[in-house]
């Protein structure tokens, strides 16, 4: 998981200081833990692209395309499998079950090919690619729209 996040040791103020304004809704991004048998084991957000202008200039969202963001941050459920389905039911659960989300945009380092596989297993294609001025490598898009999602439940009916 290091190798495609920058880490250090964060103080509690910083920590506070970056996911308290989420928690209290005055940012407009959701955060959520992702639990595994009630243990918390990774991070997972969502937002509105369009609400994120900075970003939004790379990526030309329309506002009907939410963004979305997760890691698995315990080394002993990294590389199960469990990637694509925590995708599937927060898609299902928490993103289109937003009246104004038709498409999701998700936006892995171009090497991070376990994450890309994850992705394309939960449903998401290639979309584009955007080079982000502040940032070293370029941003692989990859985009899933809400009648994909309704489609394979509706499919998964009779499995």
């Amino acid at each position: 998981m290091l190798r495609w996040f920058s880490y250090r040791p964060y103080t509690y103020a910083e920590i506070a200081a970056k996911y308290l304004p989420r928690i209290r809704y005055e940012v407009p991004t959701d955060p959520y833990l992702i639990l595994y048998a009630d243990q918390p084991i990774g991070f997972i957000q969502t937002y509105r692209i369009s609400d994120h202008p900075a970003y939004n200039q790379y990526v030309q969202a329309d506002e009907h395309t939410a963004g979305l963001d997760l890691f698995i941050g315990e080394e002993e459920y990294l590389h199960r499998g469990l990637g694509s389905s925590i995708l599937r039911e927060f898609l299902q659960q928490v993103v289109f079950a937003q009246d104004w989300a038709d498409s999701c945009v998700v936006g892995p380092e171009p090497d991070n090919q376990i994450a890309i596989r994850a992705y394309q297993k939960a449903g998401f294609r290639y979309w584009k690619t955007v080079q982000i001025t502040e940032e070293p490598q370029p941003e692989i898009l990859l985009r899933i729209h809400r009648r994909d999602i309704t489609m394979d439940a509706q499919s998964s009916v009779g499995d």
